[in-house]
């Protein structure tokens, strides 16, 4: 380590906040309310340490230009100030700390004493220990890229599928990527992997966290390691894990490429992230960034104790959103995601702590109300994952109406209803139709409902038919992780099995859910490798299996379910009826004073109308429902009416076969059965007339479609 070295110092700017390239040198600055000395730490590649004084402070930004410091050079800080754990102050300048707004992060964290403010084994004491050989480096970027022509895809909502992904996951063993790109950002952008996107119609990428994230070192002594990512460190920087470049700052200019070519593809780019909480965890976790730098600004602690922090998360701890410096730190990330990076949209983690103004859940609170006026993150995709851990924190239905939200109570209606369970069909009707109850009263559309069966949090597809149980050993934790109640149902035998009638039910419940995912109203989203028969081995809680258990196996897949999957996917896409952006109103659709039919009618299996006895009765499971291609409300682009081929859905959960008759002739007077789980392969011969039996199987779902 070096002090005072003879480079040239510039007083520089106090905006903006970070490592700022201008081409002649690089602008520092750094927010700390508590701090009395700010060191500026710059690292060689051989980790030989310059320190230099920010000599300037202007509203708590310390602040200096240094020229002829160019893109690759690491760099970090040393906070001096209080260290009192009591009254929520942690400034120990022994640790070298990471840029709240570094692009870019270059390393790993070496775990062990270094990285923590205390003694191990005693909480109340200090460790003065350097932690600048045990921790990875800031990085100044260069913000120079050639998008060439690159324009944002703007899918509509209505128009959207999404695609829940890992950027390991899904690549990491695909054997038509070259070995040296798979697992990293340029295997996303493969051609392979877009060809695969687009023929499952997909529109949208939501990958799983990119921001840089801690591993942490619980895990790391168990001979695991943190896969999904949830454990945000970097909130401007996509972690160099999944980078192909080895040189310091390279995975910002790939990263970049990959969205160049999704966009290019039509495909959007939403990316998961995390502000509700840092990888620093509590009070015993190391310090790193944030606690170093102005603890209190940027966590919520407990009010009467200080050296606690409030966990909303389950994490250890929560970001601060009531303090502007925090929420400056969080709109500050998104705008560069969208401007920098070029992103298409966000899907907030556990977003319900984001609205936690002191205890209870606010709608609106300052948070939202930013980004309702923000006029860059306003306009792109926002959706949220409406719960946390805290006392109310489940709030699906109850965020302003601008934002999507993940749908649990889709997730849990769905699989009730393919498992069987009793009085499920009035709410299944509704998942089916949109979720009005739960959006329409906020004035939102059916797109609000990001609707999903399987996300990355629980059994894949495959797991959640061939399951009752979770089975979670692998996770070293006596299977006590994990979401015990997963409304599963392993078809008669628990785990795989050569029994050719559990293997069909199997397939053909597969079948149910991703045909009823893509034919429901709202926004459907599969989680990656659903479509191919990824299976977990039972495991519902992959967050620590960074191996083959969960990356995608693309040497078996299931290429009949694929083709399932491409086939119904088209169906939604070339049918507006399927994708309506307003709710349905049960009223006659008629012109010049004649009255037509309903844009939607439910129908029992003798096709009459269902009364509300029949959607009380707790046996009940099976029904119809006709879907009105002339009675869509929407209007297309130029305003013309959108108009559609009319369409019946017979679904049934019971175990025997059910005969559904066809409603009268004024509904239509030919149907084709275009779709049936029971029989994947029926052709286009199935031509059927009004008031005719349909034979649906036991636990199935035919569609016809009118062709009068």
């Amino acid at each position: 380590m070096v002090e005072g070295s003879t480079m040239q110092i510039w007083p520089g700017s106090a905006y903006p906040l970070g490592a700022t390239y201008d081409g002649s040198g690089t602008n520092f600055a750094l927010f700390s309310e508590v701090a009395e000395r700010v060191e500026l730490c710059l690292f060689d590649a051989d980790g030989a340490e310059v320190r230099h004084d920010l000599p300037e402070m202007d509203g708590f930004v310390w602040h200096a230009f240094l020229p002829g410091v160019e893109p690759g050079q690491r760099y970090g800080y040393r906070v001096h100030g209080p260290y009192d754990p009591s009254r929520g102050h942690r400034c120990n300048p022994s640790k070298l700390l990471l840029d709240p707004y570094a692009k870019a992060i270059d390393g790993r964290f070496e775990w062990g004493q270094a990285l923590f403010s205390y003694n191990f084994g005693d909480a109340q004491s200090r460790n003065d220990e350097d932690s600048a050989g045990a921790m990875p480096k800031s990085v100044v970027i260069s913000p120079f890229f050639d998008w060439g022509v690159d324009r944002p895809p703007k899918r509509q909502y209505a128009e959207s599928v999404i695609y829940e992904a890992h950027v390991k996951g899904l690549t990491y063993q695909h054997p038509e990527i070259p070995a040296e790109l798979r697992g990293t950002y340029s295997a996303i952008a493969h051609p392979v992997m877009i060809d695969h996107l687009r023929s499952l119609g997909v529109t949208a990428v939501e990958l799983m966290p990119v921001h840089h994230f801690a591993n942490d070192s619980t895990l790391i002594e168990r001979g695991l390691s943190n896969y999904w990512g949830y454990n945000t460190i970097g909130f401007f920087a996509p972690d160099s894990k999944y980078s192909s470049s080895a040189s310091p700052g390279g995975q910002v200019q790939e990263f970049k490429s990959m969205v160049r070519e999704l966009h290019d593809a039509g495909i959007e780019l939403i990316l998961d992230v995390v502000y509700n909480h840092t990888g620093e965890g509590n009070h015993l976790g190391p310090t790193l960034c944030f606690k170093g730098i102005d603890n209190s600004a940027y966590y919520r602690l407990v009010d009467n104790d200080q050296q606690f922090y409030m966990d909303y998360t389950g994490t250890g701890n929560t970001l601060n959103v009531r303090h502007p410096h925090a929420l400056q730190l969080i709109m500050d990330s998104l705008r560069y995601w969208v401007l920098e990076m070029h992103v298409d949209g966000f899907r907030f983690d556990l977003a319900a702590t984001l609205a936690r103004e002191f205890y209870d859940v606010e709608r609106l609170s300052s948070f939202f109300e930013l980004v309702q006026q923000d006029p860059t993150v306003s306009q792109v995709k926002l959706i949220a994952e409406p719960w946390d851990v805290g006392p109310g924190g489940y709030q699906v239905g109850n965020f302003p109406p601008q934002w999507t939200e993940w749908n649990g109570k889709y997730r849990d209606t769905v699989r009730d209803f393919w498992r069987g369970e009793a009085a499920t069909l009035g709410e299944f009707a509704s998942r089916l139709t949109g979720s009005a109850d739960l959006y329409e009263h906020s004035a939102r559309r059916p797109v609000a409902s990001i609707n999903f069966v399987t996300a990355h949090d629980g059994f894949t597809l495959r797991d959640l038919v061939s399951y009752n149980e979770k089975h979670n050993e692998a996770n070293g934790e006596d299977n006590r992780d994990g979401e015990s109640y997963n409304r599963s149902w392993n078809c008669g035998h628990e785990g795989p099995t050569d029994d050719p009638e559990v293997n069909a039910l199997r397939a053909r419940q597969q079948r149910n859910f991703l045909a009823t995912l893509l034919l429901s109203q709202g926004v459907p989203m599969i989680s990656h490798g659903d479509e191919l028969g990824r299976t977990q081995q039972g495991n519902n809680n992959g967050f620590c299996q960074d191996n083959e258990l969960t990356w995608i196996d693309w040497k078996n897949l299931d290429v009949d379910l694929l083709a399932f999957t491409r086939y119904v996917s088209s169906l939604r896409r070339d049918h507006p009826v399927f994708r309506r952006r307003r709710f349905f109103d049960g009223l006659p659709v008629g012109r010049r004073g004649r009255k037509g039919l309903p844009d939607i009618a439910w129908l029992r299996p003798d096709g009459s109308q269902m009364t509300k006895q029949d959607w009380g009765s707790g046996f009940g499971r099976a029904v119809a429902v006709f879907l009105n291609g002339q009675g869509i409300a929407d209007r297309d682009g130029r305003g013309e009416r959108v108009v559609d081929d009319s369409f019946v859905l017979c679904f049934s959960a019971h175990h025997e076969h059910i005969q559904f008759m066809l409603p009268p002739a004024s509904y239509g007077r030919n149907w084709q059965v275009v779709l049936d789980t029971m029989n994947p392969d029926v052709g286009d011969e199935q031509v059927l007339r009004y008031r005719q039996r349909v034979d649906v199987g036991p636990r199935a779902l035919v569609v016809l479609q009118r062709i009068d």
